[in-house]
């Protein structure tokens, strides 16, 4: 397995690894059933489970914060430094929080003082860093140091805006989320709860409207449904082969699904061609658990692994010219472009050999990696406009790694079933039927300032098109890259993303990764076809 040779400090390898290590392995934390059933008093309930209600430590993404929309170019690097070390916080964390679950039993109150409270402080002091650093070029952000709180999470608490119900008193999540590709989790929210109907959960808004990821609409239905394979009927239990998800209740039958993806029609003045670019499925097997867009020179940045194709030169310590002289995957030697995206495990026993390392086993991310039987790269126009060109070294990143506990307002990426493409979902795993293949779909941004290549928080430099298609803002509509990864696993729920620690392998969390490094002939090229009409590869 690829690997870059670097590493940070042993002190600091051995931090991270062994709070992932001890992180809910061994039976751990878990989350288990926080609602009381009918005449149960809560809060009593609440506070006899507290060691196993809580699975997850919630904390303010920095990296999102408006403050951070536009760090001057002498302050990334400080910055960016600042940014990973606050994961790393938060991993270290847990370790306490899986170290002293016993203590936490006993005493409720000894989680605040003896782990939130540490936290709070070092976050506080490496927030105090980051605006000193923009502080030094530039007007220092204020505000920020308010972020450095964080708090316990319990596994199935619903979060503002995701239009998710837990069921009611049985704590059941078996619903299904139809939401459109406008990341878009509102709608209304059935809940069956053993017969009793669980009312509406309009979350983000009166009418359970969320904007999403750039004010689309959302139209998607939940409707929660008790029965169907592995349904709600978890209730916060298991926690999968690496004892930190998924869940059974993470997994929904696709054949209960309703179709729910709308298209935006094209218009007059519309881009309808396409260009198709075949970079395998990654047959060198090369993964890291590096990101250098996020954690430029961090080894370990993402605490979980990714499949690369296209450019061969990526890992932490990549540079623009290490990687416009890298060899690619693509058929097209043009493209060297880097894809990535986190790997896929079947958690059938069986152990990778990353098992006893930094972003596979030590960290939750255990078992077997999945090589995708198709992966297919279709850069497609705009229905509204025509496109021009991503400038070279264009980052883009879809979805959001740590939309468990930030919330699914920039979820993005889709999962459904070969045959059933016209039922996606966002925050479930899909049951396929005897024959029928998983797919993940990550739609990127398509809307582009026109100026900056990233941008601190890697999101405010594109955007996605509005509802009706076209670019807000006085952005530029770009060639929009549609992502489809096909995968042949076993039906049932035995499958997961790798993902940060606390994520606990949700769905929701999947994300892609996209750096351009297209030569300028060959993006030339892309843009005519698309611009024309025309069907090119």
């Amino acid at each position: 397995m690829a690997r870059t040779s670097r590493k940070r400090s042993t002190t600091a390898n051995r931090a991270i690894a062994a709070g992932a290590a001890l992180l809910l392995g061994g039976g751990g934390l878990v989350a288990a059933n926080v609602y009381a059933s009918a005449g149960e008093n809560k809060s009593s309930t609440q506070s006899q489970n507290v060691a196993q209600s809580w699975s997850t430590i919630s904390c303010p993404d920095i990296a999102t914060q408006s403050q951070l929309a536009n760090v001057p170019e002498a302050a990334r690097p400080e910055v960016d430094r600042n940014l990973a070390l606050l994961d790393t916080q938060i991993t270290e964390a847990y370790k306490r929080f899986a170290d002293e679950k016993a203590q936490i039993a006993r005493d409720p109150g000894f989680a605040q003082s003896a782990i939130l409270g540490p936290l709070q402080s070092k976050r506080f002091a490496t927030i105090d860093r980051i605006a000193i650093a923009i502080g030094r070029v530039a007007q220092k952000p204020t505000g920020l140091d308010a972020l450095s709180a964080c708090k316990l999470q319990a596994d199935n608490t619903p979060k503002a805006g995701n239009g998710n119900n837990n069921g009611g008193g049985n704590n059941n999540n078996g619903g299904q989320n139809n939401g459109n590709n406008g990341g878009n989790n509102g709608g209304q929210n059935n809940g069956d709860n053993g017969g009793n109907n669980g009312g509406q959960n309009n979350g983000g808004g009166d009418q359970g409207q969320n904007g999403g990821q750039n004010g689309g609409q959302g139209d998607g239905q939940n409707q929660g449904q008790d029965g169907g394979q592995n349904g709600g009927q978890d209730g916060g239990q298991g926690g999968g082969q690496g004892g930190n998800g998924p869940e059974a209740s993470d997994f929904v039958d696709i054949t209960s699904v309703q179709p729910n993806v709308k298209n935006v029609r094209n218009g007059r003045g519309g881009s309808k061609g396409t260009f198709s670019s075949d970079c395998g499925v990654n047959e060198n097997r090369i993964f890291n658990s590096d990101n250098v867009i996020v954690a430029p020179g961090v080894t370990n940045g993402a605490h979980h692994f990714h499949d690369y194709i296209g450019n061969q030169n990526n890992d932490a310590f990549a540079t623009d010219e290490s990687l416009a002289n890298g060899s690619t995957s693509c058929k097209n030697q043009g493209d060297k472009s880097s894809y990535f995206w986190p790997v896929v495990r079947l958690q059938n026993g069986e152990n990778e050999e990353d098992a006893n390392k930094d972003g596979g086993g030590l960290e939750g991310n255990v078992g077997k990696i999945q090589r995708p039987s198709q992966v297919t790269n279709v850069f497609v126009g705009n229905p509204k406009s025509k496109v021009v060109a991503m400038p070279r070294l264009l980052r883009i990143i879809t979805g959001d790694a740590k939309a468990f506990v930030n919330g699914n307002a920039n979820a993005n990426a889709s999962w459904s079933c070969t045959g059933f493409e016209n039922r996606q979902l966002k925050d479930k795993y899909p049951i396929c039927p005897q024959g029928s293949q998983v797919v993940r779909t990550f739609k990127f941004q398509s809307c582009w300032d026109g100026q900056n290549i990233d941008s601190a928080n890697h999101r405010t430099h594109v955007a996605f098109a509005g509802a009706d298609g076209r670019c807000q803002n006085g952005f530029q509509a770009i060639p929009q890259l549609v992502q489809r990864i096909v995968y042949n696993v076993p039906p049932g729920p035995g499958f997961a993303v790798d993902s940060f620690p606390e994520q606990l392998h949700k769905p929701v969390t999947d994300h892609g990764d996209f750096i351009n490094v297209f030569d300028e002939n060959l993006m030339n090229t892309l843009v005519s076809c698309i611009n024309e009409g025309r069907k090119c590869k």
